[in-house]
């Protein structure tokens, strides 16, 4: 945090502008992350993303029957959080025959995206027959997440602990744990849970970490806002002694003297004047 901050002021010094210099540093420390722990989101990554959603798009109306390019767009468009789309997508596979393991299962989220819980439910059901260890728990942790956006705490409890069984290490996990807890009342329970989450990402290893941060961070608040805080404060110093600290020698020549004022031995009114 210190080295960001003398960075900025450094880059501030130099180009009279706090927000200037900001966006300068903003794009330094990007473009360190990408070469070095890449901890940032790469845009490039959603780039190709679109592009590759864009190119399937494309293939299925030049061919609507290809069910592996309309797998692989609803793949997508649920990652996405376009639901409905994907639930049109995928319909016509599970139509025409496709009922392996990974299609019920991205249908069975996709439809509980998109609001219908009693076949996403079903679907999700007929995935764990075909595979019970699908993806270490995928599955549970779908029901989870949509069981405890739509108000069923204890469903999303059931599941989560199921899931956390498989999984022990998952960050994303706990948290949606101490959530359903905490919905349930119980806050002792929920505040275990959330300090079980930030011991498993303090010892993580890096990669995962990159995953986990966001929810990490969901478990202790309290962290990226202090970081949050602590920014402002020196951002806010920074920029006052920019203001008002002086950037260039205000005293004039080597000898004290400002160098628009006339030498004592030119002043005609001197004692040596005539």
């Amino acid at each position: 945090m210190l080295t960001k901050w003398l960075m900025w002021m450094g880059l501030t010094m130099l180009t009279g502008s706090p927000l200037l210099s900001l966006g300068l540093l903003a794009v330094l420390l990007f473009a360190a992350d990408r070469f070095t722990l890449q901890v940032l989101p790469s845009p490039m990554r959603a780039f190709k993303r679109w592009q590759r959603a864009g190119e399937l798009a494309g293939t299925i109306l030049t061919n609507t029957h290809d069910r592996r390019a309309r797998a692989e767009l609803a793949d997508l468009r649920v990652g996405q959080k376009r639901y409905q789309e994907a639930v049109d997508l995928l319909r016509p596979n599970l139509d025409a025959g496709d009922d392996d393991v990974d299609t019920l299962y991205l249908l069975g989220v996709a439809y509980l995206g998109a609001g219908d819980s009693p076949r996403g439910e079903l679907l999700l059901t007929e995935a764990e027959r075909l595979d019970a260890d699908y993806r270490q728990g995928a599955i549970d942790l779908e029901r989870g997440r949509f069981r405890l956006l739509r108000g069923d705490f204890k469903g999303a409890r059931e599941a989560l602990e199921r899931f956390l069984q498989v999984r022990q290490g998952s960050v994303e996990g706990r948290v949606l744990l101490a959530r359903a807890l905490d919905k349930e009342g119980l806050d002792v329970e929920a505040q275990e849970a959330r300090d079980a989450a930030w011991r498993e990402y303090a010892v993580a290893p890096r990669f995962q970490k990159r995953r986990d941060r966001w929810w990490a961070y969901r478990a202790r608040p309290s962290r990226p806002l202090t970081y949050a805080a602590v920014a402002l404060v020196f951002m806010g110093v920074g920029a006052y002694l920019t203001r008002y600290l002086p950037t260039h020698d205000t005293y004039g020549g080597p000898y004290g003297v400002y160098e628009d004022e006339p030498y004592a031995a030119d002043d005609m009114g001197g004692d040596g004047a005539e």
